[in-house]
């Protein structure tokens, strides 16, 4: 069963997302009230109780690794690969995969100034046509900073630049705020000059976990999925989530993602997202992917951020444990 969308998804205005039309995100509220957030992530209390521990070398000069900590949960940002958190260590068990063969297998990585694949890896923008590195041959994928090094600027704060395989100047921003029981993971994309953007995270839960019999299970439902095309890029066309594998993008979910591994921890995937790959293809991990906007959308439907107008969105996991 297939159904075409409406009026699919609409343009930006003011360099915030507009995204997709209430008939298939009926469940959130507009877009631009939920990535554009204003006020910054508090980063010193710890929830549950306790006090957030920053591990910072003394000047924070030629940092390799930030690590956060709160009561029964340890995150490790790995700032020399790709600003992303490379640890994440609950009651003791890591739920990360924490190696990989390339930069886009592994940890839970920032994907920004586009998330997902970009056609043939070229950029069509105002009449000009831009190459993107071939990461992912013959598409770009996942943005240009997952292997950049960021720079610590503030507490609980990182940066980078966007880099030379982006043809527009800007800067992305990480802000992390940890608690007993949360991550909460906030992405900004600041424009220098106009420019086409999507942005999100790309996490590798473990289906396995140290000491934890069962496997991990996902509980995700979502009324509408991409269909892709033979390239593997996603379309507007829609249809009705089947049973996996998967390695597509889903649209209106009906709940947040939850990933759960029976008798140890059930973690939410909570964003206001409202583009979500789901990647189940690999056998030792499952990727959930909260994005403003689906794949190759700076092609299809940009939304154009500007100097002083930057893209926001906010990802948190949080936790219960099944121990007990």
């Amino acid at each position: 069963m297939t159904k075409k969308k409406g009026s699919g998804l609409a343009p930006s205005i003011g360099g915030i997302l507009v995204g997709f039309d209430q008939q298939i995100f009926r469940t959130t509220p507009p877009v631009n009230e939920l990535v554009a957030k204003g006020a910054p992530l508090p980063s010193a209390a710890a929830a549950g109780g306790g006090r957030l521990t920053i591990d910072i070398p003394e000047g924070g000069q030629g940092m390799e690794r930030l690590e956060l900590s709160a009561p029964g949960v340890t995150v490790v940002v790995d700032l020399v690969g790709g600003g992303r958190i490379a640890s994440l260590v609950i009651d003791g068990r890591e739920v990360l995969r924490t190696t990989g063969a390339d930069a886009i297998a592994w940890g839970s990585f920032p994907m920004v100034p586009f998330a997902g694949r970009v056609r043939d890896a070229i950029l069509h923008f105002e009449g000009v046509d831009h190459r993107l590195p071939r990461r992912l041959p013959p598409h770009a994928i996942h943005g240009t900073v997952l292997d950049r090094t960021w720079t610590l600027v503030g507490e609980a704060t990182i940066s980078t630049e966007l880099g030379p395989d982006w043809p527009f100047r800007g800067r992305a921003v990480q802000r992390f705020e940890v608690g007993a029981d949360h991550v909460t993971c906030r992405l900004e994309l600041h424009a220098d000059e106009a420019m086409p953007a999507s942005i999100g995270w790309h996490p590798y839960f473990l289906r396995r976990v140290e000491g934890v019999d069962a496997p991990l299970e996902l509980d995700f439902d979502a009324d509408a999925m991409l269909v892709r095309d033979g390239a593997g890029i996603a379309t507007d066309e829609t249809v009705v989530p089947g049973p996996g594998p998967w390695d597509d993008c889903f649209i209106d979910l009906r709940h947040a993602p939850v990933v759960r591994w029976p008798g140890f921890l059930e973690l939410t995937v909570e964003s206001e997202c409202p583009a979500w790959v789901v990647y189940t293809e690999p056998e030792d991990a499952i990727c959930v992917e909260p994005q403003t906007a689906p794949p190759d959308a700076v092609n299809t439907h940009p939304t154009v951020v500007r100097p002083g107008s930057p893209l926001i969105a906010e990802m948190t996991w949080r936790w219960r444990s099944l121990s007990g």
